[in-house]
Parts: C-alpha cells; sequence; structure tokens
C-alpha cells in the first residue's frame, strides 16, 4: 500500500464511498478457514461451500389444497363432470396403491396425489350427490396441483457459496433434509477506543473525563455485521504503547478497528502510530461526518481506523467498515437499498462531498413520508441517532437542496445488519 502521511485533501480530491469499496475488495482477502456448524447455530453464518439439493422439494406431486383429485383426461370436454368419489388420501398417508381411472379421489393439502391424477378440484367448488363428485368445467390442467421439484430440483444448487444465511435459507436447507452447514470462520475483529479522556462505564469520572460511548456502539455493530468481538479496551495517547497495542492486536485478529486518533491534531496519535508498525492507504473520503477514516495494514492484518465523535463513528462503520467486514467474511457486500422520501427542509452543503442528514419521517398530507431534520446535527450528539429514523443521503454534486425535493432514506435498521 501507498503510505498517505499528509491531508489528502490538500494534495486532491477526496475519496468516494464508491473508490473505498473499490479498495476494500483489492486490498482484502477473505478469512480462508471453514468450520462445521449444526443448521440450528448457522443463522448470520457465510456459507463456505455451495449447496446442491439431494432431492426434489416437494419429494413428490401433491395436492396444493383440500378437494378432490382427478386424472384431467376423465373430465368433459363441455359442461360439468360427474365421477364416482372412490379413496381418501390425507398428508403422509400412501397414495401408490388408489385408483384414479374414471373416479375422483378425496385428497387433503400436502397429501400426495394417486398415480396418474393431475388436477384437483377445491371442496368449495364441488358438489356431492349419492357418492358422486359433482365438478364444475372450465379448470385448466394440472390447477392446485404441486409437481415434484416445483420448488427445487434434485442437483440443483440450493444455496450458494458465500451467502449470508437468513431464516429463509436455513428453512429450505432443513427442507432439504440438512443438519449441518459448512461455513467460513467469523472474522475475528479488535475493537479500541483511543484517547486520554475516555473512562470505563461504572468507573468514577474525572474532571475533564467522558465515559466511552464508541466501544459499545462498535461492539454491536461488529457483531450484527457477522463478524467476532475481541473487545481490547481504551488506548491512551502515548505512541510507543499505542504501536505496541496495537501490533499485538493485529497477530491475533483479522481485523483491528480503533476510534478516534485518526485525524491531523498533535494529540491524534493512532496514525504514527499504525505508521510504526504498519502503513496507510488512504484516510480522507469525501462524507460528513466522518471524512477522517484510515485504511492500512499492521503486519498482514488490515486497520480501520474511525473518527472519534459517535456519529461520525455509526456512518463510516456502517459505509465503510461493513464492507471491509463482509469482504473477510466472504460475502458479497450489498449497500442497503435507499427509499426515496420528500424533504421537509432546505438544506445548503459543500459541493464534492456526500452528506448524511439524520431525519425522522411522518406521513405528508398526500401520504408521501417526510424527512425531518433533527435540530442538532454535531458529529458527538447520540440522541440525534436515538430519537431519528435513518439518514438521507445528499449527493456531491448538490449545493442547495430544497424543501420539498426528492431524495434517498436510508433506515437505521438497514445500516446495522
Amino acid at each position: 500500500m501507498a503510505q498517505l502521511s499528509r491531508d489528502s485533501e490538500a494534495f486532491g480530491p477526496l475519496m468516494t464511498l464508491e473508490q473505498a469499496g473499490e479498495r476494500v475488495a483489492a486490498l482484502v482477502a477473505p478469512v480462508a478457514r471453514e468450520e462445521t456448524v449444526a443448521l440450528a447455530e448457522a443463522d448470520g453464518r457465510v456459507l463456505a461451500r455451495d449447496v446442491v439439493a439431494p432431492l426434489d422439494l416437494p419429494p413428490f406431486a401433491n395436492s396444493a389444497v383440500d378437494g378432490y383429485a382427478v386424472r384431467f383426461d376423465d373430465l368433459a370436454v363441455a359442461g360439468p363432470t360427474r365421477l364416482t368419489v372412490a379413496g381418501r388420501v390425507a398428508a403422509g398417508a400412501d397414495a401408490g396403491g388408489v385408483t384414479t381411472q374414471g373416479v375422483a379421489v378425496r385428497v387433503f393439502t400436502g397429501a400426495p396425489l394417486p398415480p396418474a391424477a393431475d388436477t384437483v378440484f377445491m371442496q368449495e367448488d364441488v358438489g356431492l350427490e349419492d357418492g358422486f363428485a359433482l365438478l364444475p368445467p372450465g379448470l385448466a390442467r394440472s390447477a392446485n396441483a404441486r409437481p415434484a421439484g416445483e420448488d427445487i430440483a434434485q442437483g440443483a444448487i440450493a444455496v450458494t457459496a458465500g451467502r449470508r444465511l437468513r431464516p429463509q435459507d436455513l428453512a429450505l436447507l432443513s427442507a432439504l433434509g440438512f443438519t449441518q452447514l459448512a461455513v467460513r470462520r467469523r472474522p475475528r475483529v479488535a475493537v479500541f477506543s483511543t484517547g486520554d479522556e475516555l473512562t470505563e462505564p461504572g468507573l468514577p469520572l474525572a474532571p475533564a473525563a467522558i465515559y466511552d460511548a464508541n466501544r459499545a456502539l462498535l461492539r454491536s455493530m461488529v457483531a450484527r455485521a457477522g463478524a467476532e468481538v475481541v473487545d481490547l479496551g481504551i488506548l491512551r495517547d502515548e505512541r510507543g504503547s499505542l504501536a505496541m497495542r496495537l501490533a499485538e492486536a493485529a497477530r491475533g485478529c483479522d481485523l483491528v478497528l480503533t476510534s478516534g486518533g485518526v485525524s491531523t491534531g498533535e494529540e491524534d496519535h493512532v496514525k504514527a502510530a499504525v505508521e510504526q508498525v504498519g502503513e496507510l492507504d488512504f484516510w480522507r473520503i469525501g462524507i460528513k461526518p466522518g471524512r477522517p477514516v484510515a485504511l492500512g495494514r499492521i503486519g498482514t492484518t488490515p486497520f480501520i481506523g474511525l473518527p472519534g465523535n459517535p456519529v461520525a463513528v455509526f456512518v463510516t462503520f456502517a459505509f465503510v467498515a461493513r464492507a471491509l467486514i463482509a469482504r473477510l467474511a466472504g460475502t458479497p457486500y450489498a449497500r442497503p437499498m435507499a427509499l426515496p422520501v420528500r424533504l421537509g427542509f432546505a438544506y445548503r452543503k459543500k459541493e464534492g462531498r456526500r452528506e448524511y442528514v439524520r431525519v425522522s419521517l411522518d406521513a405528508g398530507a398526500d401520504g408521501v413520508m417526510v424527512a425531518r431534520k433533527h435540530p442538532q446535527d454535531g458529529a458527538g450528539v447520540l440522541t440525534s441517532l436515538t430519537r431519528t429514523d435513518g439518514l438521507v443521503e445528499l449527493a456531491e454534486d448538490l449545493t442547495v437542496i430544497g424543501e420539498g425535493a426528492v431524495v434517498p432514506f436510508l433506515a437505521y435498521e438497514l445500516l446495522v445488519g
């Protein structure tokens, strides 16, 4: 990586989020190790290998409704059909010996279709008279019948490698009979906060000290991103000890993640400490809040240094660190899908910088959702995150955005996994 030690804003354009994502993909390799877990414990894990369906799903033709199964060729060409009701098949029963030629068979939802039966009339459409079923005209061949393999055919790929498994994936794999899955090992992420002013919650608070909020935020966001958290506490602003502890963390983890100390102030030592034991690739991204972000390596272990203010930590983790953790986990990073909302305020911003504004939503008179800006927009105001619904995204080329403009909205639930 190229080592940067000067403010790249002063020496060239800021990096976009898209450019940052491209560098992440080029510079970070997935964790290679696999492990086997029970299907019941696989939610949120990344599948290591394609899973091939060992059987058809459903494994046999069956009825989609409660009703009467017939052979379509036994139905009258025009007008209703009158067939003897001969036999009854419930879900879980064996239909192999049930006769279907010229008769109707009573079936229930999920019951196997008798041999040659290919069409099912819903029970509410059928009249019964002295042991006969009166079947109305107009039903199409194969109606209400589920063929074997309708969901997935034997030999087809059921779930592809690299998928972060969801409840619906586990339902499919369970239906195919799997009890264990090969998954990638979770990335181990070392989490630090930095700063002499920070105090662990629960300890007495000294004058000019504050309790550490960033680690609580990052621990939760790292876990929701699918990684294992290694909480290494608070790093003090002393370059030698910073470098030593960063190097130690890098030896046992797949990613080192810090907050604070990556700006250009005289007391911001993390950047210099990383350059002492590793190298930095970039550290200025054109977003607000959160421009000072460092990406580098300590040995072979990637390093991300996020800003110190908690709102900036939230934003930069959501748009930069999550992509890197996804890459380490071996799963494609999918940027959250934004929804259009209407601005309930006017806004001015600098050109060349993407801004994320904290907003609450309410329904306008016409039913369209309207975004209301939080009155306090400082990067250190935690309640601006807890008392709003998400972020509106204002593109780099915008400078003046009028009230009523339609802009993309990202809900917090999408940004934290």
